[in-house]
């Protein structure tokens, strides 16, 4: 009896939940494209967008969302930003800042400036500059985790057996719901995981 073919199905990008990859904003996306080009830069995909290195480190990322395109520069915390241009990433992302964009037009307006930007970020990688980062411990626990790891005392030991890394996501992710019921479903939500000492994306 002949095989039957099976057709590989390829895995789905994943993005942001504030990212909107339908919206592609192809102009801004290839004017950029071009600019880290110039500054001698090795595109590449990663994350399913368009991330320019230098060697194996990563410079700058191009990001999508439904109200801008962004530049995203991976040390961007470290950067003179003489222009007041780049933005924070919300309250916790330490080291990355964006450039954002709503227009080609503004693209190549600020083309000067955004090469100058991208030429600084490559001397700071060359010079080896590292963005210090906070540990968990230095960050407000939210309420709702903390009388939860007080509740629980399998909970707790779970929680401070997990990585920095992990923690710092648990405490991000349940601290930025505005309500405190939703954070304390959040809690609720992830408990399962910290107890399989497992984090957020695990």
């Amino acid at each position: 009896m002949p095989t039957k073919s099976v057709t590989k199905v390829a895995p789905k990008v994943r993005h942001s939940p504030m990212e909107h990859p339908r919206r592609q904003y192809p102009e801004e996306t290839l004017a950029l494209q071009e600019i880290a080009r110039s500054c001698g830069l090795t595109e590449k995909i990663k994350w399913g967008k368009p991330c320019f290195v230098l060697g194996s480190k990563n410079i700058v990322l191009i990001q999508r969302f439904n109200e801008y395109v962004a530049l995203m520069f991976f040390k961007g915390a470290l950067m003179r930003d003489p222009g007041k241009i780049l933005h924070r990433i919300g309250e916790h992302m330490q080291g990355p800042r964006q450039l954002r964009f709503k227009s080609v037009e503004e693209v190549l307006e600020l083309k000067p400036a955004i090469k100058a930007y991208i030429e600084e970020a490559i001397e700071l990688e060359k010079a080896g500059a590292k963005v210090l980062l906070k540990k968990a411990a230095e960050y407000k626990v939210p309420e709702e985790l903390q009388a939860a790891l007080k509740a629980n005392l399998a909970l707790k030991k779970a929680f401070a057996a997990l990585t920095p890394g992990r923690q710092k996501g648990y405490i991000f992710q349940i601290g930025a719901a505005k309500q405190s019921a939703t954070r304390a479903a959040r809690v609720e939500k992830f408990t399962p995981q910290i107890l399989a000492g497992k984090g957020l994306n695990d």
